[in-house]
């Protein structure tokens, strides 16, 4: 699969899941913690393989601004899912932060699906987009045999190395 296509698909799944967990009720805490849980893991795997490897793929010295938002933008990502982690889904504060979550997530998708997949496209060959493609799903299908959510919390001193 093509690395912008994976990325877009995994973008989108996230997107239904935090629409699903709009709809539930209040008094739905298991659904929500497990809808939670479903997410941090996604986005956990999902961040990993940019930064290991769409990001180093793309950078260039016309690059590196638009890459360094991206890895700072994971790294709000992941301080919010650390917080999460370490609450309950009955929690007063836990819808808002889940809301912060989303709005951060979606500005992060729309700013690289406009700008770094453009950047991607006149950067790399079909081939070697279809080539990370197949790297990246690998990877990511690795991760998500385990729980990379509980990998987070260890990623939020700073953010990723480009």
């Amino acid at each position: 699969m093509n690395a912008l296509e994976l990325l877009k698909q995994q973008h989108e799944e996230v997107s239904k899941l935090f629409k699903r967990y709009e709809k539930l009720k209040d008094h739905d805490d298991e659904q929500r913690q497990e809808i939670f849980e479903q997410v941090a893991d996604r986005l956990g795997a999902h961040a990993k393989i940019e930064e290991l490897y769409f990001y180093p793929a793309l950078k260039k010295e016309d690059t590196e601004d638009e890459l360094r938002e991206a890895v700072e933008e994971h790294l709000v990502v992941k301080r919010l899912i650390a917080d999460l982690l370490d609450m309950e889904a009955d929690d007063e504060e836990f819808d808002a932060k889940m809301k912060v979550l989303q709005e951060n997530v979606e500005h992060h998708v729309e700013e690289e699906e406009k700008e770094l997949f453009k950047s991607a496209r006149k950067l790399m060959t079909k081939e070697q987009l279809e080539d990370l493609g197949v790297q990246m799903e690998e990877e990511f299908d690795s991760l998500m045999e385990g729980e990379p959510r509980m990998d987070v919390p260890e990623e939020t001193d700073r953010a990723a190395p480009i």
